[in-house]
């Protein structure tokens, strides 16, 4: 069997990428579309970007409520009640690595939280650079007051205890109509979400940063001409040094 590629040493290419670049790469390899992430997953706040392996997880309905009524303190326990009664599952955080990008399958769970302003801090602590999910965030006005990157579909107010329980973590998971498997490198920014396979990522990464750098000059003429001020995003210089390792 051929061995994986580390992509956690390629998804340092993809730094400056744009998602169009990367889909643009995907497609010169043969894969168009596919990799595309259903278009309404998107960042919570403009100017989330990051690209990393995943660290991948899968979320699923329950089939028992919450035990009611709770006391005021049982209220404030409630997350820990819930899993003390139904098991934790195959639990993601164990297997956060620094760089990854934490994917959520997340889309059969209904209007749940499975996101929100205080376990999204945990696995950024732990090392992730992203959470990717295809169901809700919750406590949007704190993720964006602490700039947490978090990309979903839709935003909840509910929360995991007598919804939700957790399946399988790393394995291959269904996210956002894409199949992600662990090590797949996962990334976003303004344009939405994709996936780029460990088998092809270097390759897309090379290509990707052609077209960049390509398109930063084109636009940089036209920047000339028009009197427009450079900024970062026809630094060609900047662009050029740091892909020569990859050339």
């Amino acid at each position: 069997m051929a061995k994986s590629p580390d992509t956690y040493s390629i998804a340092k290419m993809y730094k400056y990428l744009r998602v169009c670049d990367v889909s643009d790469g995907l497609d010169a390899v043969g894969r168009p579309d596919i990799m595309l992430m259903d278009p309404a997953m998107r960042p919570i706040f403009q100017g989330i970007k990051f690209w990393g392996p995943a660290v991948t997880e899968r979320i699923i309905p329950a089939n028992k409520l919450m035990r009611a009524p709770l006391t005021r303190q049982e209220a404030v326990d409630v997350h820990r009640l819930w899993f003390e009664d139904v098991g934790r599952g195959g639990a993601v955080n164990p297997h956060i690595k620094a760089g990854c990008v934490v994917v959520t399958d997340a889309h059969s769970c209904g209007e749940v939280g499975v996101w929100g302003s205080m376990n999204c801090l945990t696995v950024i602590n732990a090392g992730a650079v992203g959470i990717v999910s295809d169901g809700c965030a919750r406590d949007t006005a704190e993720l964006f007051m602490s700039k947490t990157p978090v990309v979903c579909k839709q935003r909840a107010r509910t929360i995991i205890p007598g919804r939700n329980l957790f399946a399988n973590a790393m394995e291959p998971v269904g996210c956002g109509g894409v199949l992600v498997r662990p090590g797949d490198i996962v990334g976003c920014d303004d344009d939405g979400c994709l996936c780029v396979p460990a088998e092809v990522a270097e390759e897309v990464g090379k290509i990707a940063s052609d077209i960049l750098i390509d398109d930063e000059k084109k636009r940089r003429t036209f920047y000339k001409k028009l009197g427009i001020p450079l900024d970062d995003s026809v630094n060609v210089e900047l662009l050029e040094e740091f892909y020569k390792p990859w050339n």
